[in-house]
């Protein structure tokens, strides 16, 4: 898979920007503030139809225009295909091979994308919300399915909340309405748990053997869902929904008397284990650093073996953040196989064999340096 060119019209700091990449290896260099990263954040929008780095659409349009759009050329092993993002103060459109997709699950997954950045370095160390929104990201590209029931589920527990705040409160006593909503909770939470624990296990298989070569078999990287409620890998769709039902049951007064909902997707976490112990509390930086590396490098692998195409790589100003052998490992691993986006503010340290062929970009106020 590989993006062939992409086009940027009043989006962030580019008035209009169109560029050609190659298949192999794309450098985007430039000094802070000038659009680098602005230009990878632009891929990413282009595969998810959301940021990396905010959740507001118009922060991303240029100040007084109407919009901002992206469009990009696919390439894949069976055909070729545009992509289109438009952002306006009226909503967000995407367009795959020029239709408009009412739903995100109809277009996410045509471009599959993996972004490594230094705030990813945090994925370990980081709060659990982070650890949650990349387990979901990368379940949507290869599930798109999976995205309806993640935004029906958030949707729902906003439903949820409101009306317990509103019970706390003592503003209704309407806990008929609490049970209606409670039921499409489960429904979707317990697809949502489903899910993560089947991803899991793949992406514990591939992570495992890529940390145990970063380290020079040295550690054993271990992967554990850590749920909000007593459900495990064994169980089967039927059993996790009959225990969310249970757990509910359980815990609607305090519930009630807290104002919130107290258990579910939004609230479990993963755990990462090295030689036997949690890495995020006793792991060192290097450790938490592997470890982050080797999720990522196993995304790549797992998206290839689901999908039968290797995903976009985005490496977003993070080569400095890593020490030689880490970044050696990385390069040698994607070499020849992922078409990947480099950015840095200098071609210095750049001499790894696997760069010197790249394909260069010099990016300045927005604009592509000849």
């Amino acid at each position: 898979m590989h993006i062939k060119n992409i086009t940027l019209t009043t989006y962030r700091n580019y008035d209009k920007l169109s560029l050609d990449f190659d298949d192999t290896i794309n450098v985007i260099i430039g000094e802070n503030a000038q659009g680098k990263t602005n230009l990878m954040e632009a891929i990413y929008l282009l595969a998810f139809t959301k940021s990396h780095r905010t959740p507001r659409d118009k922060e991303l349009i240029q100040w007084d225009e109407e919009y901002a759009k992206i469009k990009g050329t696919i390439e894949k092993k069976t055909n070729r295909f545009p992509m289109e993002i438009v952002l306006s103060k009226k909503g967000k459109k995407a367009k795959l091979n020029h239709l408009e997709q009412r739903r995100l699950s109809d277009y996410i997954g045509a471009l599959n994308v993996v972004m490594f950045a230094p705030e990813d370095l945090n994925l370990v160390k980081g709060n659990p919300q982070i650890r949650r929104r990349f387990i979901d990201m990368e379940i949507g590209q290869i599930q798109p399915k999976y995205i309806y029931h993640l935004g029906q589920y958030q949707k729902v527990l906003r439903q949820r909340n409101h009306l317990l705040k509103d019970l706390q409160r003592r503003r209704t006593e309407d806990v008929t309405m609490l049970q209606v909503l409670t039921d499409q909770l489960v429904e979707h939470a317990s697809i949502i748990v489903e899910r993560r624990f089947q991803f899991l296990k793949l992406l514990r298989e591939w992570a495992s053997v890529i940390h145990e070569g970063i380290s020079r078999n040295l550690e054993q990287l271990e992967i554990f869902y850590r749920p909000s409620l007593d459900v495990s890998e064994s169980m089967d769709l039927t059993t996790i929904k009959d225990r969310y039902v249970t757990k509910f049951n359980e815990i609607e007064t305090k519930e009630i008397e807290r104002g919130t909902t107290l258990a579910g997707p939004h609230r479990d976490d993963l755990v990462f284990y090295v030689n036997g112990k949690d890495v995020q509390t006793y792991g060192s930086q290097g450790q938490q650093r592997t470890t982050a590396l080797s999720l990522k490098l196993a995304e790549i692998e797992l998206i290839h073996k689901e999908t039968g195409e290797y995903p976009v790589l985005l490496l977003d100003d993070v080569l400095s953040e890593l020490d030689d052998h880490r970044q050696s490992h990385l390069l040698h691993t994607i070499r020849g196989k992922v078409q990947t986006f480099v950015s840095t503010t200098s071609v210095d340290g750049l001499e790894h064999e696997a760069l010197q062929n790249a394909e260069l970009f010099y990016i300045e106020e927005g604009m592509r340096k000849k």
